[in-house]
């Protein structure tokens, strides 16, 4: 396939693709996705559930993650101040996409460590 500019990607000539996959390749936001299917989450709740992920980078992740419509913040007027996170319907709706993505890795994880031991050997 030939493009008529040649110096543009397939992905730069259609920016929703390269946006998205930017959102669902991010293992922190996956990660967030993941866990928020189980319901509303404090962030503390988030930072134990996910584990090994930075106060920094999963402060970044969910505000990349509300600021692309896909987890909502709600901040209540309460003492102590309470803050909770949940996937709003577009969020909803990458869950299943998700879900397939995990399907074929299970499905195919082996496959993929054999592949790479004998790239190793060569």
């Amino acid at each position: 396939m030939t493009s008529k500019h040649p110096n543009r990607s397939i992905l730069d000539a259609q920016p929703y693709l390269r946006q998205t996959l930017e959102i669902v390749s991010d293992k922190w936001a996956t990660s967030v996705i993941y866990v928020l299917t189980l319901g509303t989450k404090r962030y503390s709740e988030l930072q134990s559930d996910i584990g090994g992920v930075s106060q920094r980078m999963l402060t970044r992740t969910l505000r990349n993650l509300e600021k692309d419509g896909i987890v909502e913040r709600t901040e209540y007027d309460e003492q102590p101040p309470r803050v909770e996170y949940l996937l709003t319907p577009l969020g909803e709706s990458l869950v299943e996409p998700l879900r397939g993505i995990c399907q074929w890795a299970m499905d195919n994880f082996e496959a993929v460590r054999i592949a790479r031991e004998g790239f190793e050997e060569q």
